[in-house]
């Protein structure tokens, strides 16, 4: 049992790292340093119990008090803004938590790249069908995507997946460079950041995505993103939009919790839309 000081939103810290929940807990799956492994956790009165099978069990249990967000400290933010005030009043429970793997989430982060929430979690869960196998445990779930496997497909096998050629030859570039990759969850997130963004296609929205979640960083912002910046003009500034330096500007006396305020502003939903939705695509027949 992981004792929990403070206030815990388990559902909501852990809903942006991936996994999926049941009436009989939160359930993710992971290729870690000591191998494949299934990690369940459970809200109990007093703290979150902790379940893992697999070669990496023991790496994911000595992890999981990272990744429920122990090590965050929400009440750190500070503010005389009344709405942002009483967010993080309201939601004190939800944390930053660090998955600690890092081409896991870049893999989720390129992914979603210019396209919708839905499309993107049908691309992981295709990816994860076709470049992986069934993970430990007592649960009928996959492994996140092999990295050796997806390096050493032709693009158009992801063609088939929902991933245009593009995405499909980002992935294939990164899961042959997966190691190196994987190696920037020992520096800070400030260095994962600028290093990340070396990699041809890695710009601030994806790497900021990517370290959000290996490193539980809640000062990162995603520039570059389709909603953010009307929904921070919107809700701080009145204005149905912004623009990306905007949404910095307005952003800057929160630092270092920059995103833990967008992440609190979403809970209030997105900006007024004055044009159409983006809409889902299909590139199969493309």
């Amino acid at each position: 049992m992981i004792a929990v000081h403070g206030q815990l939103d388990l559902r909501r810290t852990l809903a942006p790292l991936g996994g999926v929940f049941r009436d009989d807990g939160w359930w993710r799956t992971a290729r870690t340093p000591e191998g494949p492994a299934t990690l369940r956790l459970r809200r109990r009165e007093g703290g979150v119990t902790v379940e893992a099978w697999g070669a990496g069990s023991g790496w994911m249990v000595t992890r999981a008090p990272t990744l429920i967000g122990c090590d965050d400290h929400p009440q750190d933010l500070r503010t005389e803004h009344p709405l942002v005030g009483r967010l993080a009043h309201q939601h004190a429970g939800v944390r930053f938590g660090a998955t600690g793997l890092v081409f896991e989430a870049l893999v989720r982060a390129v992914v979603g790249q210019k396209v919708t929430g839905v499309e993107a979690s049908r691309g992981l869960r295709k990816l994860s069908r076709r470049f992986s196998h069934d993970a430990p445990g007592p649960r009928s779930l996959r492994l996140p995507p092999d990295p050796a496997q997806m390096a050493a497909a032709p693009y158009w096998e992801f063609h088939s997946l929902g991933i245009e050629k593009r995405r499909a030859d980002f992935l294939r570039r990164l899961a042959s460079h997966a190691h190196e990759v994987e190696a920037l969850a020992e520096v800070s997130s400030t260095e994962a950041l600028a290093r990340l963004e070396l990699y041809p296609g890695v710009g601030p929205w994806t790497s900021a995505e990517t370290v959000a979640v290996s490193h539980g960083d809640p000062d990162v912002v995603s520039v570059g993103d389709y909603h953010l910046k009307n929904l921070v003009a919107w809700h701080l500034t009145g204005r149905p939009r912004g623009t990306d330096e905007e949404m910095l500007a307005v952003l800057e006396p929160y630092r270092p919790h920059r995103g833990r305020v967008i992440r609190l502003l979403e809970t209030l939903g997105h900006a007024p839309a004055f044009g159409p939705r983006r809409p889902l695509r299909s590139i199969a027949d493309r």
